[in-house]
C-alpha cells in the first residue's frame, strides 16, 4: 500500500486527498481508453499519471507501449 503524504508540487491549491483522487480518475480514464484503443488519449492520460505520481512523491508508472519511462 501507498504511505500518505503531502504533495510536492509548487501549487498549493490541491490536497494531498484531491491528488490522489485526480489520479484515481488519471487511472481510469487511461484503462477506458486503453480497452478503446484511443492512443492519444492514453498518452494524455499516462503524462497526467505520471505527473501527479511525481507530485504526490511516489514511483511513477512506466508505459512502455507509448515510450513513456
Amino acid at each position: 500500500m501507498y504511505q500518505f503524504v503531502q504533495p510536492q508540487t509548487n501549487n498549493p491549491n490541491y490536497t494531498a486527498g484531491q491528488t490522489w483522487g485526480a489520479l484515481k480518475k488519471a487511472w481510469r480514464g487511461y484503462k477506458i481508453a486503453k480497452v478503446q484503443s484511443d492512443t492519444t488519449r492514453m498518452a494524455e492520460y499516462a503524462k497526467k499519471i505520471r505527473t501527479l505520481q511525481h507530485d504526490l512523491g511516489i514511483k511513477q508508472a512506466e508505459f512502455p507501449e507509448l515510450n513513456l519511462s
